[in-house]
Parts: C-alpha cells; sequence; structure tokens
C-alpha cells in the first residue's frame, strides 16, 4: 500500500506539462468504463472541466480502461477528486494496474486516499524506477468514502516523458553549401 506522490494539494498537472519534461498523452487512447450513469461518462472525465465528473453506476470495483494502440510509456497519472463536493462517491482505495490487455494486467500501485480534495498525481514506475511501457491501464476503484456505493472521478490525465531530441546536438550550419539544404522548400 501506497500513498501518492507529495505534491501540493491540488498542484495542477498542466504545470508538469509546463517544465517540457512531460505531455499528456490521454488522447491517444481508447477510454472505456465498467459504467456509468447516461450523461456522466468519458467525454465529462475527459473535458478538461473541473466541475464534471464521470459517474459509475453498478457495483465495486468501479473500472477506468485506458488502451493505447502500441505500446506506450508513462511516467504519470493525474487523478482529480474532490471530497467536499462528493462526499460518499469519493474513491478512499484505488488499484492501478498495467498490463498488454484485459487477461494480463498486474497491479502496479494501491493507493489509500483520505478525504482527497485536488489532483493525486500518481507515478507508474517499473522495478527500476523507470516509467511503465504498457499497452493498458486500469484504474479500479476498490472502495469510495463513508461506504459510498458509486464513485466520483472530475478528471484523469496520462502523461509520458518528453525525451530530448538530438536535433540540437548537431553543430550549426554556417557555410553558403550547407545553407542552401538546411530547410526543405
Amino acid at each position: 500500500m501506497t500513498t501518492p506522490n507529495k505534491t501540493p494539494p491540488g498542484a495542477d498537472p498542466k504545470q508538469l506539462e509546463r517544465t517540457g519534461t512531460v505531455r499528456e498523452i490521454g488522447s491517444q487512447a481508447v477510454w472505456s468504463l465498467s459504467s456509468c450513469k447516461p450523461g456522466f461518462g468519458v467525454d465529462q472525465l475527459r473535458d478538461d472541466n473541473l466541475e464534471t465528473y464521470w459517474q459509475s453506476d453498478g457495483s465495486q470495483p468501479h473500472l477506468v480502461n485506458i488502451q493505447f494502440r502500441r505500446k506506450t510509456t508513462v511516467k504519470t497519472l493525474c487523478i482529480y477528486a474532490d471530497y467536499k463536493s462528493d462526499e460518499s462517491y469519493t474513491p478512499s482505495k484505488i488499484s492501478v494496474r498495467v498490463g498488454n490487455n484485459f487477461h494480463n494486467l498486474q497491479e502496479i500501485r494501491q493507493l489509500e486516499l483520505v478525504e482527497p480534495s485536488g489532483w493525486i498525481h500518481v507515478p507508474l514506475t517499473d522495478t527500476h524506477k523507470k516509467p511503465v511501457r504498457t499497452f493498458m491501464i486500469q484504474i479500479a476503484v476498490l472502495a469510495n468514502h463513508q461506504n459510498g456505493r458509486d464513485t466520483h472521478m472530475r478528471q484523469i490525465k496520462v502523461y509520458t516523458p518528453v525525451e530530448e531530441s538530438s536535433i540540437g546536438k548537431f553543430p550549426r550550419c554556417t557555410t553558403i553549401d550547407f545553407m542552401m539544404y538546411r530547410s526543405i522548400r
């Protein structure tokens, strides 16, 4: 059992993007849910609006499945939860699983959340502390606060590390012959 990364309460993950070290890749994935109330599904989970949310509609565990078309490096998962607004709908125990498909998922993180309010940053690393490479991520809500049945999640963001470009490591072309071929016309 682990706790999420220590970040200031409510730290906006867009600050991570501004550093240039990560980028959000959720739009490259296919998202599915174990259940949802009409009008409270994937669209609300991914709309960048903290006032909207996914609401499950069924028995636990409630699942969010994120599938990529190719093996993808994932560094951080950011989940927005708001206990003050959602009370018994707020997750208290979450499992994060990764794998190639539904049949070989393995849990890499389990989180205990105590009245969360804001962004929860979950680093996804392998045994060597490197970002995981996976085809699929599954977030399972195992329990809610106050023994709530259904759950609310307001936003989920998935981040990959930005690799250094080797272009900047080449010497600059300064002769006229080189400059003729430096751009495509």
